[in-house]
């Protein structure tokens, strides 16, 4: 939604609110729905949520996902604080949230912070941190059981540079710890590249527990600490259509949304071409997949994919791949 406010001068129409960003969002072919962050897009000192179901409405748009933002109050940690006061704070708003969600029709909550981490050495208790953060996960999925609840890890950041969970790994921990039904993971493709992870083995680890509740899409070139925010595909088309490889294979259901930053694009192209991107990528999964899927179910065949991987045959798939890819 905030790449809405980019290139305002191809917009006819006022930028200044959520609901302007929503009707902006509204010519976007292929659009169905709108993550929103909380407290920033919808706040409920300012906002109403038959009010943004009104706008949502109005653009032809659904409620896909709350999306957390912790304020810079937080800046020692939100679910972490060391505080108990301000950690407490950080789990009322948290589930603020999620009531948001609920009112709006969304099935997700994905809470990230900027802030659940250290800078230095020596700074945090990580065993404290991390019992705090298990604790409020476990009292927010307990509060909302009707509610997906996702953890969304990145590893660093310019706000933090060492995050309590910094990993896929670290993230399946904590949502095992967790114990809840409703407790899973969003995982962010440039968020995993940053931790030196492949995207599609990362979907294959969490979606084979079954708790791939969430995905977001972009791309990057890695530059360290860096979060490019590009387009989705754009740098790195084998991992993009491997990821599509295992969300089939892991039979995700989940809604695709694209945390892309288009400073200089039209958001309305940028975010259109992100859409024809992934369909298109995940039509070529199914291509390229489809043999290895009918030998799961008794078909073989040596030109499957699942055939190659089972031997670990590198060039095999990437004339495969060649092939896709010039036809």
């Amino acid at each position: 939604l905030n790449s809405m406010k980019e290139r305002a001068e191809l917009w006819a129409g006022p930028l200044d609110d959520v609901h302007a960003l929503v009707q902006r969002q509204g010519g976007i072919e292929g659009l169905g729905l709108v993550d929103f962050n909380f407290p920033q897009h919808i706040h409920p000192d300012h906002h109403k949520p038959d009010e943004i179901l009104r706008s949502l409405g109005e653009a032809g748009l659904a409620a896909g996902a709350v999306c957390l933002r912790y304020p810079k109050e937080f800046r020692a940690g939100a679910l972490t604080n060391p505080n108990h006061e301000m950690q407490r704070k950080a789990v009322e708003m948290t589930k603020e949230a999620g009531e948001w969600a609920v009112a709006l029709g969304a099935k997700h909550l994905i809470v990230w912070s900027a802030f659940c981490g250290y800078d230095y050495s020596l700074q945090c208790d990580y065993k404290r941190a991390w019992a705090r953060l298990v604790e409020s996960f476990r009292e927010i999925c307990d509060y909302l059981p009707g509610l997906k609840i996702s953890l969304e890890f990145k590893p660093t950041d310019e706000n933090t540079r060492f995050f309590i969970v910094p990993s896929t790994g670290a993230a399946v921990c904590l949502v095992e710890e967790v114990s809840r039904e409703n407790m899973g993971i969003c995982l962010d493709f440039g968020h995993c590249l940053m931790a030196g992870e492949n995207p599609a083995q990362s979907v294959a680890f969490v979606g084979e527990r079954g708790k791939l509740f969430a995905l977001q899409l972009n791309d990057g070139y890695q530059r360290l600490g860096a979060e490019d925010g590009m387009m989705f595909g754009s740098v790195h088309p084998h991992m993009a259509l491997e990821l599509c490889v295992w969300l089939r294979r892991t039979k995700y259901n989940g809604h695709v949304y694209f945390d892309t930053f288009p400073r200089n694009e039209d958001p309305v192209k940028e975010a259109e071409y992100n859409i024809r991107s992934f369909k298109q990528f995940w039509k070529q999964a199914e291509a390229l997949d489809g043999i290895g899927v009918n030998e799961e179910r008794g078909v073989t065949s040596s030109s499957s994919l699942l055939e190659m991987q089972s031997h670990h045959d590198a060039l095999a798939i990437l004339e495969k791949l060649q092939k896709y890819t010039s036809d």
